[in-house]
């Protein structure tokens, strides 16, 4: 596995080195220290940023080289990603006040939209990650996702929580709400949604890994926050597709952005596919029909 972390010398940036440096140390990864200087008077005080990081790198026993670079900042990510393969890249997160709240930073979303690999945005100082919870929407096209998770969980020794949100069904329909409540009986259930859980249990289970499945009824956003603030979790993975036509870039769902801007853990941005047209239109007419 090769790890990117992107470093423009904050303290978010340490923190970005120190889950690196766990992931690194786990998956026996190359690891490449990417400094970036947005302008020429910044580079000084970035070298001596890298250094602290370098040294927090070398605590965790990682192959590393450093590799310092001035100009902006995604246009640099960017390059660097294009001309060289990277299967995960971990930026600091950077927080802005809105409206009273504390959300991403622009620059945050454009790196995740931008460059090709899955984005880790370093949030906390945790010493190791032991549990991650892995949103599912229920459908195949998340299979990427599973993998990665499950090769990460694998390595860290960490217990996924497969999750899913369903919406509340119309007051008639009240007992089917209590078959989805219970987990056991919706996995094997025969739904589309049971399978589909079923399949990403057990591709994660192949990897070694233990895995809990979670259902909740209600709002996404809400029961998925929810869920965050009652889990202790120490790793959010979330998905974004690319976009359709001939756009090059990735798009995040609203979904994934509330995850962003709320999260109290560090957020893993993985790559989903979209179903093909046809597949995709043939499953959404028939659901019509169920």
């Amino acid at each position: 596995m090769n790890i990117l972390i992107c470093s423009d010398g904050t303290s978010a940036s340490d923190d970005a080195a120190r889950l690196g440096g766990i992931l690194g140390h786990a998956t026996k990864a190359q690891v490449t220290l990417l400094g970036i200087a947005e302008n020429p008077g910044d580079e000084q005080p970035l070298r001596q940023a890298l250094d602290r990081q370098t040294d927090i790198l070398r605590q965790a026993a990682v192959a590393l080289q450093t590799v310092v670079q001035t100009g902006e900042p995604i246009g640099q990510i960017l390059a660097e990603t294009s001309a060289k393969k990277y299967d995960l890249i971990v930026i600091g997160s950077r927080r802005s006040t809105a409206s009273g709240r504390s959300w991403q930073s622009h620059r945050t979303y454009e790196i995740i939209k931008a460059v090709e690999p899955p984005v880790l945005v370093a949030i906390g100082n945790y010493e190791r990650l032991s549990r991650i919870l892995l949103c599912s929407g229920g459908k195949r096209f998340i299979d990427d996702t599973v993998r990665l998770t499950g090769t990460l969980a694998a390595a860290l020794q960490a217990e996924v929580t497969l999750f899913h949100v369903m919406a509340e069904p119309p007051a008639i329909y009240a007992h089917l709400l209590e078959l989805e409540e219970d987990v056991t009986a919706l996995l094997a259930s025969g739904s589309e949604l049971g399978r589909n859980l079923v399949a990403e249990k057990k591709a994660l289970e192949k990897f070694g890994v233990v895995v809990k499945v979670r259902v909740r009824h209600g709002f996404v956003v809400d029961q998925l926050l929810d869920e965050m603030r009652e889990g202790n979790y120490h790793l959010i993975v979330s998905g974004s597709s690319r976009a359709r036509g001939p756009l090059q870039h990735y798009i995040m769902g609203d979904v994934t952005k509330r995850i962003l801007d709320s999260a109290e853990c560090s957020v893993l941005v993985a790559r989903s596919q979209p179903p093909g047209p046809a597949k995709g239109l043939w499953q959404s007419l028939a659901r019509l029909f169920r």
